[in-house]
């Protein structure tokens, strides 16, 4: 594994007169809010990235993943809450350590490389401080780990999307920064190339023991890469977790949402069971009469063709291709009607009854939100 130096020195340093703690390695954000004229857009966000995690703040437009992120970087003043690298304060009201005095390595959307530079040259550019040979033997030795040696000499527009990517975090690597923080760098890259490049870079980053934060809008991204995930919404955290516990439990219907389509029906709870027209769905823990929405995983619904026992129905009135799978408008019983996307071996076609049972792994019940009909099971 190529030495990247990133964790090797003690934190902190004459900038802010604290002797840092190795102890407390990686990211420690507490409490942080930002506000803008007035409208707060960061709510006492608290998160911590370990060496070597690679960690997702998700969420929508808007939500303020951005600017928490420009606050970790120092590319904004810190209002309220604390920022501490390796144990090292880096921010708090009053107090900041200069954004290039942080040891951050930062890649955006829009990759700044300098056009008129050469590969080498661009890498080169953070650690010009060095003396010219010591320069030159760290930019062979960033070349070589992203895989790049053959091109040392070629312009930015001479490469594809991926290799432009690799320079890039080879130039953010150069000054052997002690966090990562990456917004959306990959956006830019088309669908096939994007999830290959994503894995090789976080892959070195994970290598290196650098500490990373990746914001996201992209859930799918967000599952695949983090090892942790961060939901934001309104600008607070509403929910974080690893991948597999915020598919299985989201905490909200809007972190349910988010992970993928849903089915929803309201209802009332009676003896610990809600009625819907999937089927009945236990909440043990909600008071009888409670109102509730109930979402479900369009996967939870598991079709039965000509299904001739008891049970819930439907009627398929509509069905598309999509690739691989086909999208599948069923009628129920009760009138309304739901699409489900499944594989295209599923034997359907449009007027087939359909059998149904639901797994109730993928059956989520919140307090009612919003003014839908007070009705039982509708949509």
């Amino acid at each position: 594994m190529t030495d990247l130096g990133v964790m090797t020195e003690r934190a902190g340093g004459p900038e802010d007169g604290t002797a840092g703690d190795l102890r407390v390695a990686g990211l420690q954000v507490e409490h942080l809010s930002h506000a803008y004229d007035g409208r707060v857009v960061v709510r006492d966000v608290s998160l911590g990235v370990r060496p070597g995690e690679v960690h997702c703040l998700m969420g929508p437009s808007g939500c303020g993943k951005t600017t928490t992120l420009r606050l970790i970087a120092g590319l904004a003043p810190v209002q309220a809450g604390t920022l501490r690298l390796d144990g090292r304060l880096l921010a708090a009201p009053g107090s900041s350590v200069p954004c290039e005095q942080r040891r951050i390595g930062l890649m955006f959307q829009d990759l700044a490389l300098f056009p008129h530079l050469t590969v080498a040259a661009n890498i080169g550019f953070g650690v010009k401080r060095l003396g010219r040979e010591v320069q030159r033997a760290r930019v062979r030795e960033l070349l070589a780990l992203v895989g790049l040696e053959a091109h040392a000499s070629k312009y930015p527009h001479m490469l594809s999307g991926g290799e432009q990517q690799r320079v890039a975090l080879a130039r953010a690597l150069a000054p052997r920064p002690r966090l990562m923080l990456l917004d959306e760098p990959f956006s830019a890259l088309d669908s096939t190339l994007r999830a290959g490049v994503r894995e090789d870079i976080l892959s070195l980053l994970r290598e290196a023991g650098v500490p990373t934060l990746l914001v996201t809008h992209d859930p799918e991204e967000a599952i695949t890469s983090g090892d942790r995930v961060h939901v934001m919404q309104d600008g607070a955290l509403v929910q974080s977790a690893a991948p597999d516990e915020l598919y299985r439990h989201p905490a909200t219907e809007f972190v349910a949402d988010f992970f993928g389509p849903t089915l929803k029906f309201v209802g009332h709870v009676k003896g610990g069971l809600i009625n819907t027209p999937l089927g009945i769905v236990a909440a043990p823990d909600r008071p009888d009469g409670d109102g509730v929405d109930v979402l479900f995983r369009t996967e939870a619904v598991n079709l039965q063709p000509d299904y001739a026992g008891e049970g819930r129905f439907g009627h398929v009135v509509g069905c598309r291709r999509m690739g691989p799978a086909c999208s599948i408008a069923l009628a129920l019983d009760d009138g309304s009607t739901i699409a489900l996307r499944k594989p295209i071996e599923t034997p359907h076609k449009i007027g087939m009854r359909m059998g149904f049972t639901i797994d109730e792994r993928f059956a989520f019940v919140f307090p009612r939100t919003g003014d839908e009909a007070d009705q039982p099971g509708g949509l």
